[in-house]
């Protein structure tokens, strides 16, 4: 089963957390890449000259290999792992969480520290208005001019995304289709083109006045 859908954050949230003179400055925001993070974190660093520490977690993608957690000097798993373990909680992915601390001069010993920063990132992500996103394959679709007309009719149809379109020599479309059902929607879209049925599209390498290349995903 292609997993294609997840849960992420439409906008940034922020939130506000104290104990003992200790303020904990939440913000959740969506990214794609981890390159991402790092102009908001030079940010955070100089809006905040005064914060010791600015804490963070982010997962992207829909499987659980691209994370990272970051204590940022504080106690070893009391500031990064539970940011993350939030994130986990609310199932949502593409979202980083980081967690801006001043020291109110009371220290809070790991378990304050820990219930602090899990405090503050799981209100900054319940402040965040969610959505569903979904995953794509992306192709390029070449044709002559004279065979626009009808293509375009048929991708509208299928629900197929059109990302681009080029017209020089001949008409260039870049489309994307849902990872979960691109072999389906392939197989639909040749079989409208050429006007035959799905069972002899299946055996066909290539399609007459048509040509489909996979590109790297958009």
């Amino acid at each position: 089963m292609i997993i294609d859908e997840y849960r992420t954050i439409k906008a940034q949230a922020e939130s506000i957390f104290r104990d003992r003179g200790s303020k904990f400055l939440g913000l959740a925001v969506n990214i794609d890449n981890k390159e991402e993070l790092v102009p908001i974190l030079d940010r955070l660093r100089k809006e905040h000259p005064k914060s010791r520490h600015h804490c963070y977690a982010y997962k992207i993608g829909v499987d659980d290999n691209n994370y990272r957690i970051n204590d940022d000097g504080e106690p070893s798993g009391s500031a990064g792992r539970p940011i993350y373990g939030q994130i986990l909680s609310q199932e949502l992915t593409h979202v980083a969480v980081i967690v801006t601390r001043y020291f109110g001069g009371t220290k809070l010993g790991v378990p304050g520290l820990i219930n602090a920063y899990k405090t503050a990132a799981a209100q900054a992500l319940e402040a965040a208005e969610k959505q569903t996103k979904y995953l794509y394959n992306h192709y390029t679709l070449r044709m002559e001019y004279g065979a626009m007309g009808p293509a375009m009719e048929h991708i509208n149809n299928l629900g197929i995304s059109i990302s681009e379109k080029s017209y020089e020599n001949d008409v260039l479309l870049t489309i994307g289709m849902r990872k979960s059902i691109t072999e389906e929607l392939l197989l639909r879209l040749k079989a409208r083109l050429l006007q035959k049925s799905i069972e002899e599209v299946k055996t066909l390498k290539k399609i007459p006045g048509f040509t489909f290349t996979k590109i790297d995903d958009l």
